[in-house]
């Protein structure tokens, strides 16, 4: 999520008041979360939120049912909640649990088990869209009188458009086709929030990251049912879902904070204390406390409060809607957003407990920084630090920055291409660096076409060292078909609709027929090599060896014992002569090759020419 600044904004939730509610014998249970719950998880412990007024002035029982205890019911400071802690043992079965409130019957529902997260893997191929600005197929659900934004224009960028999952569903060829073998879309979850006024434009949230009910799917993009749909269908045609996390805040529309709890559900201060969006802190040996807490605990913006992962509730709360995602819906992988600014000792617990239920489920952070020890600061490492994450993977930054560094600047000893291979050179600091996510954009940062002057010799060069470096690619919507911009005069401008997923569109870029020749040119290079990359062995599995650049000359290979793939680029202005001497430890006894962008065959790889710009992907024979 984007970074915004915005100060002399006092947000209405600052503090608590509990006022003296009356006794009553009528209890109404207006909210259950989790909406229910799974037999089988291996963790058998289950704390559900029942929300209604004066509900903690009623007398709780839970009617007998084989293998569930009713181990404790927790008070907290507003009469409105409870928090009813349950044990359920592994042999339990499915069915319905029957709570009495006073004399109020509630149903809970315990189902069976079904989710099997598939793993992603370094062949993998991610594909990042944001729903609202893909493609609208049902035109009922754009906007929704009764909702606090009930806007729907699509002239104004900062309004809503209308996408939704059904869209994204209509287009799961499409994706295949380009060679895409997961998708990763900006938070799905409600968020009901009213328009928000940042840099002096009101803005709705359509991006997706102020959550205002945990268990609902925004019914603006069809709700739970479409995104159980787009799952099961993804999941026919061989594709994966990713899911988009946030831990660290909520809307300021939530359910909950217009009634908390408790005070301390959120981090509190005397007056609005923004954070810094300074990272070095949490992990600087030399830092001032003010200072750390500022960063984790200061709210994101004024209507994204923080809340306070160390309070054990929110903490379940948060744990358990995690596992409740995962197996309501079937998601196979776990993105976190603003993953530096949570309390990581929550996090790590986070993780653990999805981990422990989904061994094979990949889960990757956000965290915004620029070199490599505080990346790996925030996922499993090497380095000798108090605090050890246990977070797999995260999206690699210092990646992108150095790529762009090569593409655009110069050779020479720190410059250009020499800073990419430099940043590889410290994956020492990460204990799997393979299971970082690499990319070349995203939804909060310039375009890539733009960045590199849309030069598409670059464009080739910068996604072929995505889809062969090692880790794990991930692909912005349209970059396929060169959609430009930089964040000029706001990220609205890198978040435009995909043309032809509405039906007023004049053109339909999903279909070639609409396509110009360049942007086919685009695509074809993209499908090619990313298709190519699912069978790859030495992609998947292959050692990741570099070389010294010369001369603007970068090579290295991917490579197992079956399969040797030799990259070769020429980020200089000059034909360059590549002896294969050099790269002798590599290539052994291999005399010939294959290159997999071109098709052109290299009989004698002793003497390689390339061209000033170019790059090769050799399949050594």
């Amino acid at each position: 999520m984007i970074k915004r600044k915005l100060a002399g904004i006092i947000p209405a939730i600052l503090l608590f008041a509990c006022p003296f509610l009356g006794f009553s014998q009528n209890f109404k249970v207006e909210k259950i979360n989790p909406t229910n719950w799974y037999v089988g998880m291996k963790n058998p412990n289950l704390q559900i939120l029942f929300y209604g007024k004066d509900i903690s002035k009623s007398v709780v029982s839970l009617k007998p049912y084989p293998g569930v205890k009713l181990r404790k019911v927790n008070k907290v400071e507003n009469p409105n909640y409870l928090f009813v802690d349950l044990e359920i043992a592994k042999t339990t079965k499915a069915g319905n649990l029957k709570f009495m409130f006073g004399k109020t019957e509630i149903s809970y529902k315990l189902f069976n088990r079904t989710a099997k997260p598939q793993p992603l893997t370094q062949n993998d191929f991610i594909y990042l869209l944001m729903p609202d600005r893909f493609s609208n197929a049902d035109e009922s659900n754009d906007k929704f009188s009764d909702m606090a934004d009930p806007n729907h224009d699509r002239k104004n960028p900062f309004y809503r458009h209308g996408g939704d999952l059904q869209g994204v569903t209509n287009h799961l060829d499409y994706l295949k086709e380009l060679g895409v073998t997961a998708i990763w879309m900006t938070p799905v979850i409600e968020n009901n929030q009213f328009l928000t006024d940042e840099g002096g434009a009101m803005r709705s949230a359509y991006h997706g990251y102020g959550f205002t009910d945990h268990y609902n799917i925004d019914k603006r993009l069809g709700g739970n049912e479409a995104y159980k749909t787009l799952v099961n269908e993804a999941h026919k045609k061989g594709l994966k879902i990713v899911h988009d996390a946030v831990y660290n805040h909520v809307g300021i529309n939530h359910w909950i904070l217009k009634d908390l709890p408790m005070k301390d559900w959120l981090n509190q201060w005397d007056k609005y204390t923004n954070t810094t969006y300074k990272d070095q802190p949490t992990y600087d040996v030399h830092a001032a406390e003010i200072d750390k807490k500022e960063m984790l605990n200061g709210w994101f913006t004024s209507f994204l409060p923080d809340l306070n992962q160390k309070n054990s509730f929110v903490s379940n709360f948060l744990i358990q809607h995690a596992l409740w995602i995962v197996e309501y819906f079937g998601i196979d992988g776990w993105r976190i957003d603003t993953y530096m600014y949570n309390d990581q000792d929550f996090m790590n617990k986070c993780n653990k407990a999805l981990n422990d239920e989904y061994p094979e489920m990949h889960i990757f952070g956000e965290s915004a920084v620029n070199n490599p020890i505080a990346q790996a600061y925030y996922t499993k490492n090497n380095l000798v630090v108090p605090m050890k994450s246990n977070l797999p993977g995260t999206l690699d930054f210092v990646v992108e920055e150095a790529i762009f560094e090569a593409l655009n600047h110069d050779f020479g000893w720190n410059e250009g291409v020499s800073r990419l291979y430099s940043v590889l050179a410290q994956d020492l600091v990460y204990q799997k660096p393979e299971k970082n996510v690499l990319f070349l954009e995203n939804h909060d940062h310039h375009r890539f076409f733009s960045v590199i002057g849309e030069d598409f010799d670059k464009y080739k060069m910068g996604v072929t060292w995505l889809l062969t470096l090692r880790g794990i690619p991930q692909f912005y919507y349209g970059t396929e078909i060169l959609m430009k911009n930089f964040k000029n005069p706001s990220d609205a401008e890198v978040r435009r609709d995909f043309p032809g997923g509405w039906k007023t569109d004049s053109l339909n870029k999903f279909e070639a027929k609409d396509r110009t020749a360049a942007e086919n040119q685009a695509f074809d290079f993209v499908k090619k090599l990313a298709n190519y990359r699912k069978n790859s062995e030495a992609i998947a599995k292959g050692q990741y060896t570099q070389f010294v650049p010369r001369d603007g000359v970068f090579v290295y290979f991917r490579h197992t014992e079956k399969q040797v793939l030799m990259v070769i680029s020429n980020t200089s202005k000059e034909k360059k002569t590549i002896e294969k001497e050099r790269f002798a430890e590599i290539i052994k006894h291999r005399k010939a090759g294959n290159d997999i962008i071109s098709g052109k065959e290299f009989n004698d790889i002793s003497n390689i020419e390339i061209d000033p710009k170019q790059v090769l992907v050799l399949e050594l024979k």
